[in-house]
This record gives C-alpha cells, sequence and structure tokens, in this order.
C-alpha cells in the first residue's frame, strides 16, 4: 500500500526535531508513503510568477519562520512496529522534481569561506523538470538528474529535547549526503517506538561539502518504502546503494568524524567478510574511499564508501 502526505500547514515542521512531535500520519512496517516538501523562507522566494506552491505560502502564514534555525520537514510518519534500539530502514524508490526553481546564496559568517563573503547574494535558478537542468543566473546548466534530500531523521532520543535541524546527528537530519538518490538504502537508528520519520531540505544538485552553506534548494517529491528492523542495531547512519556500502559519521572536527565512519566501516566488514580488525583496516586502506560530506553545518559529515564485493564471506 501506498500513502502519500504533501508539504503544507497541518504536515510540516520547521526547524526543528523533538521526540513528542507528534505523527502526521502512521503506516505499518514495510508499506510506501509519497512525501513532498518545500524549501524557503519568505527572504528567499523568486518573483510571484515563477510559481510559488500554495503549500509553501500556507506554511510561511501558520508558522512565520522556524521553531529554531532549520528546515522546513513534512511529517513525522510513524512506522508500527518501530521500537526505540531497533533501525529504520529506509529504502529511496524515487525522488521527483517538485518546484520550477531553485536557490542558492552566500552570506558573511556561514559556509566553508565565512570570512570572504562581504554580503548576501541571492541567485534563483530556472528549473526545466522535463530536461533536468537548472539554469544559473549566469547562464550555466546544472544537471539535476541525481536529486536528493538533505535532511532524512528520525524522532531524536527524548533526553535531547527539541534540537534544531541544522547540524546532522544520530538520528540522521542534515545529512547533505549527495549519494542518497533514488535507488539507495538509508539506515537510521531508532529512538522512539514509531521512529517518526520526516524529510525535508531538497537539493536539486550539490557537490560534496556543499561549501557556501546550499545546494540548489528546491522542492521533491520522495517515494520511501520504510521497514522497521527488529534484526539490526546502529550507532550511526549508514547506507547502500546498488554496488556500495556507506558509513557516515558526524562531529565539529572533520578528523573525529573520519575516524568514527571508519570504524563503523571495519565493523561491517569484520561481521560481513570475517575478517579481523587489523585486516579490515588495511583492506579500507587499499580500496575504499573517504569522503568529506560537507563542512558547513556545524557537525562536519565524512562518508566511507566501500563497494560490497569486498563485503564478500571469505572465511
Amino acid at each position: 500500500m501506498t500513502h502519500r502526505l504533501d508539504a503544507g500547514a497541518d504536515t510540516a515542521h520547521w526547524g526543528y526535531f523533538d521526540a513528542t512531535l507528534a505523527p502526521k500520519l502512521t503506516i505499518r512496517s514495510g508499506e510506501t508513503v509519497m512525501l513532498s516538501t518545500m524549501s524557503g523562507g519568505t527572504d528567499v522566494l523568486p518573483p510571484a510568477d515563477w510559481g510559488i506552491p500554495p503549500g509553501l505560502l500556507a506554511i510561511h502564514q501558520r508558522f512565520g519562520g522556524p521553531t529554531l534555525p532549520g528546515h522546513i520537514c513534512t511529517g513525522p510518519v510513524a512506522v508500527a512496529g518501530a521500537k526505540a534500539g531497533h533501525v529504520l530502514q529506509v529504502d529511496i524508490q524515487a525522488i521527483d522534481l517538485h518546484y520550477d526553481w531553485g536557490y542558492t546564496f552566500v552570506a558573511p559568517l556561514v559556509g566553508a569561506l565565512p570570512d570572504d563573503i562581504k554580503a548576501k547574494r541571492l541567485f534563483h535558478s530556472r528549473i526545466d523538470r522535463t530536461r533536468k537542468v537548472a539554469t544559473m543566473p549566469w547562464g550555466h546548466e546544472i544537471p539535476l538528474d541525481r536529486p536528493f534530500f538533505g535532511v532524512m531523521a528520525v524522532a531524536p532520543p527524548p533526553e535531547w529535547g527539541r534540537v534544531n535541524t541544522l547540524p546532522p546527528r544520530r538520528n540522521g537530519g542534515n545529512l547533505d549526503n549527495k549519494e542518497l538518490v533514488a535507488g539507495t538504502t538509508l539506515y537510521l537508528p531508532v529512538f522512539v517506538d514509531g521512529a517518526n520519520f520526516s524529510v525535508g531540505d531538497a537539493h536539486g544538485a550539490q557537490g560534496d561539502g556543499e561549501v557556501c552553506i546550499t545546494a540548489i534548494e528546491t522542492g521533491l517529491i520522495g517515494t520511501f518504502k520504510l521497514t522497521a528492523r527488529d534484526d539490526m542495531r546502529l550507532t550511526w547512519p549508514m547506507a547502500e546503494t546498488p554496488t556500495h556500502a556507506l558509513t557516515m559519521a558526524f562531529d565539529p572536527d572533520l578528523d573525529t568524524a573520519a575516524q568514527i565512519a571508519l570504524r563503523s566501516m571495519i565493523d561491517l566488514v569484520t561481521a560481513r567478510a570475517g575478517l579481523d580488525r587489523d585486516e579490515a583496516f588495511a583492506l579500507l586502506s587499499l580500496v575504499a574511499d573517504v569522503r568529506v560530506t560537507q563542512v558547513v553545518n556545524g557537525n562536519k559529515g565524512i562518508h566511507v564508501m566501500l563497494d560490497k564485493k569486498w563485503l564478500a564471506k571469505i572465511r
């Protein structure tokens, strides 16, 4: 069965995650849900004749702005049977463009070069959904053939209270991982019964690093199969593409994030391939890629990518 939840004033939360946030929809484990998303406050809207979705205007009218600094998220969606300590498997089945425009900005005090920008500049791009390209105001056409959601999250642990959506954490959130496209599976540790999955921060295109702090911010429609896994345990999010396994970690210090992500990948290799930890570490030095996910969201991100052929059991 496929459910649908569209972003709007009654289905969105803006700027925060909270374990006490009531779900907008409950589905069974293994069912599919389509979620549309909205992006952008009143300060980044294009001219009205570009086509501003009524749902986005309704969100602005209801909330006025973010509760905490952060993203407009659709949800949460509860998954019956998911329990704290389980893992939520998120099969990303499809991602479709939802807006005819996007925005990108540079500004002082943010991004990877916080002291280099003297004044905020906002760049709107026209999106051709048929051709799957965005045209920047200076003329470059940016391919939109791998859109993804910057934010995919479950509810945080109750003891965290209400937290903003900007830094990625163990519950997921602002992952900004450009590998999480359609056809990828994301695994998130569950901290509250129902898991309470939310999505937002739609990206038409983004490079590793997201160096100016924005991608092509836009709206997307995602189709997700959500499955509660009581046979898995995770501390940090991980993912699988058709060809690769990814471990992820986030920390204010990029070296620390790399160490966490590498240890998680060593755990995976020892569990699946049967190597000891020394052997697994040596293997990763030869065949794994350590990539910088983003460097701009407070907690910086690292993901380690390993071709799944190296996970085949050898002993």
